[in-house]
């Protein structure tokens, strides 16, 4: 598989799922033609709603270099390919700014693990994460991203690594540019001239003559 279908994979059949849901759940983010990761906030919400977004996005939680790590980290997840843009280009370190506020059993966790980060950058390139070379930051990142092959001393990091995949593939696969990657289209009209010929003639069956006069037939073409 490759790493669309896989993240698709994930994000269907794994614990992403649980992240989508409950955040989902308080944060109604429905995608508009600016991208936005923001709840829609129009007149067919609550006040209640309003008062409590505003409240969310009135302080920042994450600082100037932990936003630029968490980019840099986003977009080695989901970086940009020939079907679609780069997670930070969905504006995911926003969504996941937005989360940890509106959810803050994450606030914990997502600092100490990039704390962590820069601390094994430090230790073995004397650069903070976000400033190490490109093959540097694959370096560390492949000794968390596999929990099985992961060495002992860095289920830490490990930990870290899954639920800032979680986050990443949620806020990707709830933007527009996500919704796009996966080819959903939601409910769209269509048209159905009956059960084709060759699955009728498989069972034995066919349209009677007045059935045919009577539906509706549309052109393929």
């Amino acid at each position: 598989m490759d790493r669309r279908k896989s993240i698709k994979a994930l994000l269907i059949g794994t614990a992403a799922t649980g992240v989508f849901v409950e955040a989902c759940k308080n944060a109604d983010k429905k995608i508009n033609d600016q991208t936005t990761v923001s709840p829609f906030l129009g007149e067919d919400r609550m006040q209640e709603e309003k008062d409590h977004y505003k409240k969310v996005v009135a302080n920042n939680f994450f600082t100037e270099h932990e936003m630029a790590t968490i980019a840099v980290l986003a977009d080695i997840i989901i970086p940009k390919d020939e079907i679609s843009g780069s997670a930070t280009e969905a504006k995911v370190p926003d969504f996941i700014e937005f989360i940890v506020k509106d959810m803050p059993n994450h606030q914990t966790p997502l600092r100490g693990g990039l704390r962590w980060l820069d601390m094994q950058c430090l230790k073995s390139y004397n650069n903070s994460f976000r400033d190490c070379a490109p093959q540097q930051r694959m370096e560390i990142v492949n000794e968390i991203a596999y929990p099985k092959k992961a060495k002992p001393e860095m289920q830490q990091g490990v930990a870290f690594f899954n639920k800032m995949r979680d986050l990443v593939v949620t806020g990707f696969y709830t933007s527009e540019i996500g919704v796009k990657d996966l080819g959903y289209l939601g409910n769209v009209p269509n048209q159905w001239n009956g059960v084709p010929d060759d699955v009728l003639k498989q069972y034995g069956l066919s349209y009677s003559e007045k059935e045919l006069k009577e539906c509706i037939s549309y052109d393929k073409a």
